[in-house]
């Protein structure tokens, strides 16, 4: 990694230590979304969320999955309250395998499914980091697969 950023936490407030990292370095975005999609052939799935860093981002990857034949939904704040209830009930019910999220949700999601937190964007500070790949009362799952892109 480039400029790592080192974050000393109480080790009785992390649920990350039977998680697997991995950090993938595409240079470009087109790139950056072939890795994506080859991850998808080479993996096996349970629940994934995808977090961008930003509104446009979640769309624009959502609309670029769906048409790679990709079935995901999406969640960020621009949303009103009774579709992200809809989609997150969805989510929950395994009506959808894939969310696509904005960090205003990193800390709201909280579904012991997942398997796989990937970091489409590296996240802005990294505190982000932390409430996007889970911890004690936030975590999205104890044994998950997490990945930066």
């Amino acid at each position: 990694m480039t400029d790592p950023v080192r974050i000393l936490v109480q080790r009785d407030d992390l649920t990350l230590e039977l998680s697997v990292y991995f950090k993938l370095s595409p240079t470009e975005e087109e790139w950056k979304f072939n890795t994506l999609c080859d991850l998808y052939g080479r993996l096996v799935i349970n629940q994934a969320i995808i977090f961008c860093n930003t509104r446009q981002k979640v769309d624009w990857l959502t609309e670029k999955m769906r048409s790679s034949n990709f079935i995901v939904s999406s969640m960020h704040g621009d949303k009103r309250q009774k579709e992200r209830d809809e989609i997150m009930n969805q989510f929950r019910s395994f009506k959808s395998r894939v969310l696509i999220a904005s960090d205003e949700w990193a800390r709201g999601i909280d579904v012991q499914t997942v398997s796989h937190v990937i970091n489409y964007d590296i996240p802005n500070n990294p505190e982000l980091y932390i409430h996007r790949t889970g911890r004690a009362g936030h975590g999205l799952a104890r044994k998950v697969l997490r990945l930066t892109l």
